[in-house]
């Protein structure tokens, strides 16, 4: 009880020692105010507590500022007084100024100068660089109320081309970009000359009338619906060398020949096999090139043989070729040896193929046959089959020379020749080339020309490079050489730098575990699957899951240039692939896919170009009744959704198996037009 008052007394103490000063402040004040001598004074009260005491006593000074005139009045609003006629009238004569108005003050957003919300506001300037086109040719409708001022925006639905862009491949059918060539000598208007920004497809190309869904493989090897590619230019041209014929009113025949093996594909790959036995068709020929290969029939009998072959050819008078390829269910795509380097690596095909492909190898030094040995692999074989093989003219045995002549100055081997085939082998490294001449032409490529650096690069008159350590020479047989992790892997520019077999793995278990759940949740065998486009492809896990998943079906792996250039990787596992850029048209004809894959594409692009232009150009290559598999984050699926929808497509957003709360999603849809 002691202790407690105690207590009490201390603060009673207190109080009284703050009352008494509060009443010494306010009498201070009152006393200073009505008892000064009139002059403008600002009194101060401070409080010194000396250093080691617990006591103070007030103090009372005067301001420094005493005696001092301050006009406070420019600080006070004060409101204006009416004018008179009086005082108008000095105005309007000039003897007095008016004041200048205020600067108008503009609001750019929805916070006022008082930070309240408004409606009222100005859009301001931007900048057209950095702002989406988010139309692209999509007229975007926005509805606003008269008291309520909201807008919703939504993509109204895409109309369709005219029927002269039915088989439109936009940087293949650039007219007016073809007439401004300064020469074409060489091929040139061949080549990719893609419409200016903003000036591509803004609508759904077309299917001809009468279009059925296509055959399926392997029936569609030797026959396709005749409305799907109705053209009878080639039946009339090469029916007789045994490409293609008519069947009845509505189908295209293909016997399986071509115009140097008259008596069918199947019958002259045997007789390569037989002419070097080391060409082991399925085993340590996997990955092939046939150029000039009309309709696919060399490419077309390679498949039953474990072979994946690219099939490439120009669109020219026999334009729709590839086009006949890809409805037959066949890999090609349209490309020309003409200014520019193909859209494949280095050391990409075991083997490459031109049977009367009408190139002129010799010309300019030999600069078209230099980019088919950059693109042959280390050890690699080329058969030609051409008429100064086996024909005696003078003409034609000259180029034979000739022939001979860049072969040998290339370090070719020519391993055997035999009626109206030559077959040569590349060298396995350098060594040949460093042993050569001095002088001799063409030389060695710079140390630090990259030969896998490939998009909008011209051709180069010299010999790319073999790596020192062996990389792209060495790959395992087929089908080990699927999911082993090869060489080059060690040689792309990615940021991991020593667990690279690990992501590489790792990726091939991912797309391994998704596409067998795909099979068993969606039934995917039950889909018409053949030409499959993975659209960014990586290393080629998709691809390698659909062959581990025994679907019947092909995929062509893009590497888009906005990410590392993998395509070494994927040729290295037995597979095929091209680099492109999605911000423009890729090189085929229109209803060429049946399925398109984009895993974290859009997230990624949409940086660079409209999501819309990539989404249009997919439905021109996609046939209809074709499927299309988004994955992608949460933040693009909404407004692809809609674009989907703009299209006639029939979207439907998943859950992953991460489940609903996952920041992806798989946008699958549908196309059902024509």
């Amino acid at each position: 009880m002691k202790l407690l008052g105690h207590v009490d007394s201390l603060k009673s103490q207190t109080s009284i020692k703050f009352a008494a000063f509060i009443f010494i402040s306010v009498a201070s004040f009152y006393l200073g105010k009505h008892w000064s001598d009139g002059s403008r004074q600002l009194i101060f009260f401070s409080r010194q507590s000396p250093s080691g005491t617990t006591s103070y006593s007030p103090s009372i000074a005067l301001s420094p500022n005493l005696n001092k005139e301050f006009n406070v009045s420019a600080l006070i609003d004060t409101p204006e007084p009416p004018r008179s006629a009086k005082s108008e009238g000095k105005w309007a004569s000039g003897s007095l100024k008016a004041p200048p108005p205020p600067p108008e003050f503009k609001i750019y957003g929805i916070v006022d100068e008082n930070g309240t919300m408004s409606d009222k506001f100005e859009i301001g300037e931007f900048d057209t660089d950095l702002v989406e086109n988010w139309d692209n040719g999509a007229e975007i409708e926005a509805e606003t109320g008269k008291e309520d001022v909201r807008s919703t925006f939504r993509v109204k639905k895409f109309g369709f081309c005219g029927e002269n862009m039915r088989e439109y491949i936009p940087c293949l059918d650039n007219v007016e970009a073809i007439k401004r060539l300064k020469s074409t000598e060489r091929g040139e208007r061949f080549e990719r000359h893609c419409p200016e920004k903003g000036k591509g497809l803004n609508c759904l190309v077309p299917a001809p009338k009468g279009y059925r869904p296509p055959i399926p493989w392997p029936r569609s090897r030797d026959e396709v619906w005749f409305n799907n590619v109705p053209h009878t230019r080639l039946v009339e041209d090469k029916g007789g060398q045994n490409w293609i014929s008519r069947k009845g009113k509505d189908k295209f025949k293909f016997p399986g020949g071509g115009t140097q093996f008259i008596h069918g594909a199947d019958q002259y790959l045997n007789q390569i096999s037989k002419m070097v036995p080391d060409i082991t068709f399925g085993h340590h020929i996997r990955v092939v090139l046939d150029i000039g290969c009309g309709v696919a029939s060399f490419g077309a009998y390679l498949m039953s043989r474990n072979v994946i072959t690219m099939s490439i050819a120009p669109k020219d008078v026999h334009e729709n070729q590839i086009q006949f390829a890809l409805e037959r269910g066949v890999p090609a795509m349209a490309a020309a040896f003409a200014t520019r380097r193909l859209l494949y690596p280095s050391q990409a095909f075991d083997l490459i193929h031109c049977s009367r492909c009408r190139i002129n190898w010799t010309r300019d030094d030999g600069i078209l046959l230099l980019e088919v040995n950059r693109m042959l692999r280390a050890g690699g074989y080329f058969a030609w089959a051409a008429q100064p093989v086996y024909k005696h003219e003078e003409a034609l045995e000259e180029r034979w020379e000739e022939m001979l002549n860049l072969t040998t100055r290339l370090c070719w081997n020519l391993v055997k020749k035999e009626g109206y085939i030559a077959i040569w082998q590349k060298p396995l490294d350098n060594s040949c080339y460093l042993s050569r001449e001095a002088g001799t032409s063409p030389p060695l490529c710079d140390q630090d020309d990259d030969p896998d650096n490939v998009w909008y690069v011209d051709l180069k008159a010299c010999i790319s490079r073999l790596p020192e350590n062996g990389y792209g020479a060495n790959v395992a047989p087929w089908p080990a050489r699927l999911q082993i992790p090869p060489d080059r892997l060690q040689s792309i520019q990615i940021d991991s730098y020593i667990a690279r077999k690990e992501l590489f793995m790792a990726e091939s278990k991912y797309w391994n575990e998704i596409v067998d759940s795909y099979v068993r949740a969606l039934h995917w065998k039950k889909f018409q699957l053949r030409n499959v486009l993975d659209m960014r492809a990586s290393f080629g896990g998709f691809a390698a899951a659909i062959i581990e998943n025994q679907l019947d079906a092909w995929v062509l792996n893009v590497v888009p240039i906005s990410g590392p250039n993998t395509l070494p990787v994927i040729y290295d596992r037995g597979l095929i692939g091209v680099m492109h850029d999605w911000c423009e048209p890729f090189d085929t004809y229109p209803r060429t896919y049946d399925f398109l894959h984009a895993a974290g594409l859009f997230s990624i692009e949409r940086k660079r170009c409209n999501m819309s232009t990539i989404m249009l150009e997919m439905d021109r290559i996609l046939r209809p009744g074709g499927r299309v598999y988004i994955r992608d984050s949460l933040d693009v699926m909404d407004e692809l959704e809609d674009i989907a929808k703009a299209m006639g497509w029939r979207p439907t957003l998943r859950d992953t198996s991460e489940g609903p709360h996952a920041s992806y999603r798989i946008l699958t849809c549908d196309k059902r037009h024509g």
